[in-house]
């Protein structure tokens, strides 16, 4: 790759895509792993999601539009449960939640990780237990500590000085005892197939293991004992494929277990791993299923707990991406096609950054496919990109579709479920688009398509 004035996205010029990507045999096929599992293509040629026409819901909903495999995101929740039977597992609600998902996450099992006062409120208006909520957060206000009091939140994720101090003054008014977890930052951070273990922790959440914070931060809440310290907490990153990163942080939360028991005579009976496992966005993916990260999670904690004479603490995990991300596409339409002089050709579609932000903000790699027809024209190498004002617009950065795709056409993209809808913008004043729920031949507006009426009710000037 050689260097571009314009920034990287531009320099990666030409049309042979990364080394990675293969050009198909059949530019037609679906990749089984990139999909909802209810995802086929029909006899008509057109993508169909649970026995639903792609084509009649772009007509009934119209486009951009995320479609969720309802079974797909259910069959998701029901193997983590099944992989830790005697684990809680808490979906990680920041990746997407809307009250329809809190519904179906509670109906198959699951707690809920929120992380502001407004996802809060969207879990207590949807029905969900208060006592199976945890509340993470860096900066909780009092109000947000407040109402997760009076909500009787489950688990608290205290992040700071203050906020145990915060916490520990409305205990004390309200005459409660709060269960809380300490947020350690363990000195690792794992992204995809790398981790770094480092000497400290230079991140905004959590308190620093390494400086002495986080056993400070114990030792206050205990002596204080107003709140229930029920045990540690640790999240060591996102888009997780390699368990080395989960090793080394449950190494080290754990001697801190050590540590504490050692200093007080308590053996905290909780520890939460947190989340962030991996799931397949391209090709170079390869996540492991629940029941695989399990068994390694589990060899991890029951090795470390051995080698600390400490009792096995009862575990909780906290997937979101995992769950909701592959159970989700988006499905646009084509407005433009054009080729730059034999550089590159520019597949225009009616969404862009304002509904996946992921691309231009973390360099994200994502597929995408023709889903109204299938082609017999040759593949062609393509960059989908949006309608906004930004050359950095761009949805899926290099994939193969028929050379024949021309205005009018539907793409959908696979993955989408996560970190799309929840980070959407209005950005170039566009409304944000619904989220459909297909199940069984049927399909339910669960968030609905934001509307012009709807931006220009917050203007008033």
């Amino acid at each position: 790759m050689r260097a571009h004035e314009a920034g990287a996205l531009h320099g990666d010029i030409g049309n042979r895509g990364p080394a990675w990507l293969r050009t198909p045999v059949d530019v037609n096929d679906l990749v089984p792993q990139l999909w909802p599992r209810n995802v086929t293509r029909g006899a008509g040629g057109a993508l169909a999601v649970a026995g639903l026409d792609v084509r009649d819901l772009a007509a009934e909903f119209g486009t951009p539009v995320y479609v969720l495999d309802e079974d797909d995101l259910r069959s998701r929740c029901r193997e983590f449960r099944a992989a830790f039977p005697d684990a809680d597992v808490y979906y990680a609600g920041k990746a997407f939640l809307c009250r329809a998902v809190v519904r179906m996450i509670a109906e198959e099992g699951l707690f809920l990780d929120v992380c502001t006062g407004g996802e809060l409120a969207t879990a207590l208006s949807a029905g969900m237990e208060p006592a199976r909520i945890g509340f993470h957060g860096n900066n909780k206000s009092v109000a947000e500590l407040t109402r997760a009091v009076d909500a009787g939140v489950g688990r608290i994720i205290v992040d700071s000085f203050a906020e145990i101090d915060r916490l520990t003054a409305l205990a004390r008014e309200r005459g409660v005892r709060p269960k809380v977890l300490v947020r350690v930052t363990v000195g690792v951070e794992a992204h995809t197939h790398e981790f770094i273990a480092t000497a400290h922790e230079d991140q905004k959440f959590g308190f620093s293991l390494a400086g002495g914070a986080a056993a400070a931060a114990a030792f206050k809440i205990l002596d204080e004992d107003v709140l229930e310290l029920r045990g540690l907490h640790s999240h060591i990153g996102s888009q997780i494929f390699d368990a080395s990163g989960f090793e080394v942080s449950a190494r080290r939360v754990l001697a801190l277990q050590a540590q504490i028991r050692d200093a007080r005579g308590v053996e905290l009976p909780e520890l939460d791993l947190g989340g962030g496992f991996g799931i397949a966005y391209t090709t170079q993916d390869d996540p492991a299923a629940p029941h695989e990260l399990a068994k390694r999670l589990r060899k991890i904690v029951d090795g470390e707990c051995a080698a600390e004479n400490l009792a096995v603490p009862h575990l909780s995990i906290e997937p979101g991406r995992a769950i909701v991300g592959p159970a989700v596409f988006t499905l646009y339409q084509v407005g433009t096609v054009k080729d730059v002089d034999g550089i590159r050709t520019y597949v225009s579609v009616d969404g862009g950054m304002s509904d996946n932000i992921r691309t231009a903000l973390y360099d994200a790699s994502y597929s995408a496919t023709m889903a109204n027809r299938v082609s017999g024209a040759e593949p062609m190498l393509a960059r989908v990109v949006g309608k906004h004002c930004e050359s950095g617009d761009i949805v899926v950065k290099d994939e193969f579709l028929p050379a024949d795709v021309q205005p009018g056409d539907l793409v959908a993209v696979p993955g989408t479920g996560a970190y799309c809808r929840s980070m959407a913008s209005n950005y170039n004043h566009i409304p944000r688009p619904p989220v459909v729920a297909v199940r069984d031949g049927r399909a339910r507006l669960i968030v609905r398509r934001e509307t012009e009426d709807d931006l220009l009710a917050l203007d008033v000037g």
